[in-house]
């Protein structure tokens, strides 16, 4: 690890705020970490590594972007405000000197990014909680390079991500998830770590992505539009569920047979692989 760098804490987070008359919103999703050892934390669980390349989604005035940097690390940082992707760079080059050379800032809507300045092999983020699931789907969609990562997130959908079949809250994004590869939860963070403080309870949730390919895009594609009629409607049996996008009840009966696949199952009993069994019976 290189020498110690100046981390973020309250009073530095609220005068930046005050500078960029950044009010943190419910609509972004913004909730900044004012707690350097929460920060430290978060960049130990993910375990990176000096000449990584991390991508950070929604760095906001800097806290956790710093952390990285602290480990020897290069950042790619995916900012859509405007004001805080302009300041980042300053921040850093005041709290961190030397480091600059290894930030690299991207002004641009997370959900829409396909491409980027380097390579990650890494994700660490404090996600955005209003668009958490979706931005991580689409970063592991579109950036193959990405082989592990640690995200903060809301604790329910955290442990929804967690989830395996047959849990009460294994659902949609469990079984997406499970495509790209193996989730588990990698620690508790306190409320009082944020400014403003959230109403909600919030968890760090580690990835690796798995070595096998276990489908094409097309099969994946097809693959989450049975999951999600899967779940939509998951008191009904899924022969009744998936018959919308199947053709019919018994169209899907005959297909999750053929798969070896009960039609009296529901969603939250299938794997991802289950359910990539059902689209391949039907070719």
């Amino acid at each position: 690890m290189t020498a110690s760098v100046a981390l973020l804490g309250p009073a530095e987070i609220r005068d930046l705020a005050t500078l960029l008359d950044v009010t943190p919103t419910k609509k972004l999703g913004q909730n900044f970490v004012i707690d350097a050892n929460t920060v430290r934390k978060i960049v130990s669980v993910a375990h990176v590594a000096p000449g990584d390349v991390v991508v950070e989604i929604g760095p906001g005035l800097g806290s956790l972007t710093l952390g990285l940097l602290e480990a020897d690390v290069s950042v790619v940082a995916v900012e859509i405000d405007g004001r805080l992707a302009k300041q980042l760079p300053l921040t850093v080059g005041e709290m961190a000197p030397g480091m600059i050379d290894r930030l690299s800032v991207v002004h641009e809507d997370a959900m829409r990014i396909e491409e980027l300045p380097a390579q990650p092999n890494r994700l660490v983020a404090n996600l955005p909680y209003n668009i958490s699931v979706p931005v991580l789907l689409h970063f592991l969609e579109h950036f193959t390079s990405l082989t592990a990562g640690v995200v903060m997130v809301q604790a329910e959908v955290g442990y929804r991500l967690a989830a395996g079949p047959g849990s009460k809250v294994y659902g949609a994004p469990s079984a997406k998830a499970a495509w790209y590869g193996a989730w588990r939860i990698a620690g508790q963070v306190s409320r009082q770590v944020f400014w403003p403080i959230p109403n909600v309870d919030s968890v760090l949730v580690g990835f690796e992505r798995r070595s096998d390919v276990i489908g094409t895009d097309e099969e994946r594609i097809t693959t989450f539009a049975l999951i999600d009629a899967a779940f939509q409607q998951r008191r009904k049996m899924l022969r009744q569920a998936l018959g919308s996008v199947l053709g019919s009840s018994q169209a899907a009966t005959e297909q999750m047979e053929a798969a070896g696949v009960k039609p009296t199952a529901r969603g939250e009993e299938l794997t991802v692989h289950d359910f990539l069994s059902i689209v391949r019976a039907g070719r």
